[in-house]
């Protein structure tokens, strides 16, 4: 049963991944999550209460997301993207690679102060419409966005809440944080901004149109502003309390969205309607999957292989670390694989600079993969919802490419 189990479970956990990235017959990622998650409970691979614990585990991230794509839709129906859109035109003063360099900081502050997902939410409307307002391609802008809201993500501790599920009640104040990872962090942005400025200079190169007057902001768009800046403020101070994040983010979305809703006269029920409830399901089905990958005891001889290592070589282990994080996460998704990364982290008592390499990999590597962060995947939603779309391939066409550089350049500023 044991060697079924060491076989079975990868090889669903594997086709499930698979069946996300390619989405055959255009089923939406999270049919495939949950058709794996409920292939290894009817298999006896996993039995149904550690599946139901599984998806328990999650639920902060779920009231985060919900949180977060209600900010988003609310953001999205008051215009507030379109205002945001017609600021970084404006800005951008007819050149392409201006509209880049301002959408790339305006997505580094988002994900720093908000989350990646935030980023991948909230931005990426606000991206699309700024590109479809200077008539330039959107694609290049784009990726700007999905791809910094994972090389900022470890600025802070709130800038990917993979960091929590990683470091969990290990997790260092943000003084120590901030010692260990602000140099990384730096490294890992300006890498990410310099290679896609070398990957997309022909289409950066071009006449961007300037708007012909800024649309002004009503009433219900500013409440909708305030209402991100509160999220901004309740999320930086849950982590200063080390509270997690989840409900704080969901109570300050429906905040927001209950002021402008009785400001509008309006149920808020409508609202629900436009948001990606897929998401939620598709995490859940995620969870399952590595529990079972888990439960299968393929995560302890890894943890014994990398206690050995660094009994010989520190650094080495170091290194190993952030590159198989890295490049693993993208086998799973970066929030159920950092669960994985923090079990072996513990079982290989791992020092600091090791677990801090394990974040790195987790935060960054996603960049190499569509379905390597949660972020990604909602960024994806988000384009589909505006008439884009980006194969797996294209995505890692790219990603092959900025990652790895970015990650050699944070692994190498974590030794500074």
């Amino acid at each position: 049963m044991h060697l079924n189990a060491s076989i079975a479970t990868p090889l669903i956990a594997a086709a499930a991944t698979a069946g996300v990235i390619l989405r055959p017959g255009r089923i939406p990622e999270y049919v495939w999550a949950l058709a794996g998650a409920a292939l290894l409970v009817l298999a006896g691979l996993l039995p149904w209460r550690e599946a139901m614990n599984a998806v328990g585990k999650g639920t902060d991230v779920y009231c985060f997301l919900v949180g977060m794509m209600l900010l988003s839709e609310l953001g999205r129906r008051e215009g507030l993207f379109d205002w945001l859109a017609g600021i970084a035109a404006r800005h951008a003063d007819g050149s392409g690679n201006r509209l880049f360099l301002w959408i790339y900081g305006a997505g580094t502050v988002v994900t720093v102060f908000m989350s990646n997902d935030a980023t991948a939410v909230v931005l990426t409307p606000a991206v699309y419409a700024a590109t479809r307002q200077a008539g330039v391609k959107p694609l290049p802008y784009l990726f700007a966005c999905a791809l910094i809201a994972n090389a900022a993500s470890f600025v802070l501790p709130i800038s990917n809440p993979a960091n929590l599920v990683v470091f969990g009640s290990q997790l260092p104040a943000l003084g120590p944080w901030l010692g260990r990872f602000l140099l990384p962090s730096l490294a890992s942005i300006l890498a990410t901004f310099l290679v896609l400025r070398w990957l997309f200079r022909a289409e950066l190169n071009v006449d961007a149109r300037a708007p012909d007057h800024q649309v002004p902001l009503g009433r219900n768009g500013r409440l909708a502003a305030i209402a991100v800046v509160l999220m901004a403020v309740v999320l930086l101070v849950a982590s200063a309390r080390d509270v997690p994040l989840g409900l704080p983010a969901l109570a300050a979305a429906v905040v927001g969205a209950l002021v402008i809703q009785l400001a509008r006269r309006e149920a808020p029920w409508p609202l629900a309607k436009d948001m990606s409830w897929g998401v939620l399901p598709l995490v859940a089905g995620l969870f399952v999957l590595v529990e079972g990958v888990q439960r299968a005891g393929l995560l302890q001889p890894v943890a014994a292989a990398l206690k050995s290592l660094a009994g010989e070589s520190p650094t080495a282990a170091m290194w190993v670390a952030g590159l198989l994080s890295a490049f693993g996460c993208n086998l799973v998704n970066n929030l159920p694989a950092g669960l994985a990364a923090g079990s072996i982290g513990q079982l290989a008592d791992a020092s600091a600079e090791v677990r801090s390499a394990i974040a790195i990999g987790i935060d960054l590597g996603p960049n190499l993969s569509v379905t390597g962060s949660l972020a990604t995947l909602l960024w994806l939603v988000a384009i589909r919802r505006e008439g884009e779309d980006v194969s797996a391939w294209q995505f890692l066409k790219v990603g092959a490419v900025v990652m790895p550089v970015a990650l050699v350049a944070a692994l190498g500023a974590l030794m500074v």
